[in-house]
């Protein structure tokens, strides 16, 4: 007991608090040092964070005609594949915003679509990502040609949707 009482009469002493908001705050620091020191990475973590989420940035190549179906696979899954995305049937190089539509990215759901119902009604139903944009308001396909405007004008157009592919090519005849 002698020892508490030692203890207690020197806290107030030196701090001029009581023991009780001595520890209050004694306790209060601790938890706010170890919320702090977890917002820092280490270094070396922050290297191999950052090399782990590196990409490998490439110049936009030209895709050509492809269907919905092809372009699936451009959803940015594959770190070796470019990161596409279609408005009105324009397909675009998204790549360079990765973050945004890559896996875990805000718009990460428009990637390897073509997206202009979702974008013209500003909307994130699964529903909506569609090429299809007919029943549309002026008011819902001028907020489109706004989108299609500000993509045109940042992202290199890369290729074009098509329904299906020709079954047939040059100088072949198609057999019955």
């Amino acid at each position: 007991m002698a020892l508490y009482t030692t203890i207690t009469d020197a806290i107030t002493e030196y701090t001029g608090l009581s023991p009780t908001a001595f520890f209050t705050i004694l306790a209060m620091m601790v938890v706010v040092y170890k919320i702090v020191s977890t917002m820092f990475v280490a270094a070396d973590d922050y290297v191999a964070v950052k090399r782990d989420q590196q990409f490998i940035l490439r110049e936009p190549v030209q895709i050509g005609s492809i269907t919905e179906q092809e372009l699936r696979p451009y959803d940015g899954s594959d770190p070796n594949k470019p990161l596409l995305m279609a408005i009105k049937g324009k397909i675009y190089d998204v790549s360079r915003s990765r973050m945004f539509y890559g896996p875990g990215g805000a718009y990460s759901l428009f990637a390897g679509r073509d997206a202009s119902r979702a974008l013209a009604l500003m909307s994130f139903e699964p529903s909506d990502l569609t090429g299809d944009i007919s029943g549309l308001s002026a008011s819902e396909l001028e907020v489109l040609e706004d989108w299609e405007a500000k993509f045109e004008e940042k992202y290199v157009k890369v290729g074009e949707l098509v329904s299906e592919k020709p079954s047939t090519t040059e100088g072949e005849t198609k057999e019955d």
